[in-house]
């Protein structure tokens, strides 16, 4: 590393880390990256003040073994689509409908989720009469995540100093930076360069060193001991359900009786059998489907999809909600408008 990008690099906090991603430069991308790398160097090593990790697992036997989702629709027709196929539709987006978030780029696909089913439901910040698909999810492999809830609480074990630690106050406020960065709502009018601090930090993580999987962040929507998370989009992937091939699914949302409308939630599985035919004598004989040759996809490994499977939705799990009313609070403050003369 040439001494110039040593200077800058212990000169660096996230405004100008932040800077140097924007830049896109390539003597500033090697910067950031030797700036994460100090920050993040030994994070395995950071404690809470009752012990507990920054990094930690999730899954199998893990406290953090499910996540929430939920997913606002206008159409009818698209919630019925949801509710029929949950583990595709409330899952993440297929890259092609990946928009850019705060932690992937547009076209990569991860998975965000919440706590529990109010905090996925407020992160949405849904307006009045929105209806929402909310399911949980299941994480069926072991995982290893940042926890930045924790934050607040770092201390240094004794021992850090070993590990290149020593005087890691920097690292704290850059942290907290990143937590303020990811908790915060998006918005219409946000610029996408916005992200890209974020974004970096996500893929640095994923596919760095550390090989983290994901990331729990707390929820700026909800007050309480509830959080955030986002899941790599190597550990988003969602196990489909196991339907018998040739069902039919239909969703109904409810009917009209005397009283007028009633809201009645239902999934229909069809499970269609072998189809008869009759021979020549008027007898029904059992077809047996059996594809030719001729019918055979072609074989094309780049659309396979070698991830494992992270997460299985829960079918009891499966709510419908519907926005009634929103309360807001908000800290009220007066403006004041002056003319002074030329």
């Amino acid at each position: 590393m040439r001494p110039e990008e040593s200077q800058m690099i212990q000169r660096m906090d996230w405004r100008r880390f932040e800077e140097s991603i924007k830049a896109r430069s390539r003597f500033f991308s090697r910067t950031a990256a030797s700036y994460l790398a100090s920050i993040f160097d030994g994070i395995d090593n950071l404690q809470t003040r009752n012990g507990r990790p920054l990094v930690v697992d999730a899954g199998p036997g893990a406290p953090l073994h499910t996540l929430y989702r939920a997913r606002a629709f206008r159409s009818v027709e698209k919630l019925k689509d949801a509710l029929a196929r949950p583990d595709i539709h409330l899952g993440p987006p297929p890259a092609p409908l990946a928009a850019a978030g705060r932690m992937n780029a547009r076209g990569i696909s991860v998975f965000y989720g919440a706590s529990n089913r109010k905090t996925a439901i407020a992160e949405l910040r849904p307006p009045v009469e929105a209806q929402m698909a909310v399911a949980q999810f299941q994480i069926v492999r072991k995982l290893r995540v940042l926890d930045l809830t924790a934050i607040g609480r770092v201390r240094l074990t004794e021992n850090l100093a070993d590990f290149g630690l020593v005087g890691r106050a920097d690292a704290a406020v850059f942290l907290r930076s990143l937590i303020e960065r990811i908790s915060r709502p998006l918005m219409a009018d946000d610029d996408p360069e916005e992200y890209l601090a974020t974004q970096a930090i996500a893929d640095f993580l994923a596919a760095g060193p550390f090989a983290l999987d994901g990331i729990i962040f707390p929820s700026r929507q909800v007050v309480g001991d509830v959080f955030n998370a986002v899941l790599f989009h190597k550990a988003a992937r969602v196990e489909p359900m196991d339907i018998p091939e040739g069902t039919k699914i239909s969703a109904s949302t409810g009917g009209w009786e005397e009283e007028g409308w009633v809201d009645d939630f239902e999934v229909l599985e069809e499970i269609s059998g072998p189809h008869d035919e009759i021979d020549e004598n008027g007898q029904g004989t059992e077809r047996q489907d059996v594809p030719t040759c001729s019918e055979a996809v072609p074989f094309d490994p780049k659309d396979v999809d070698w991830r494992d499977f992270t997460l299985r939705f829960v079918p009891e799990s499966l709510e419908v909600h519907r926005v009634t009313g929103n309360e807001i609070a908000t800290d009220r403050f007066a403006v004041r408008r002056d003319r002074r003369g030329a």
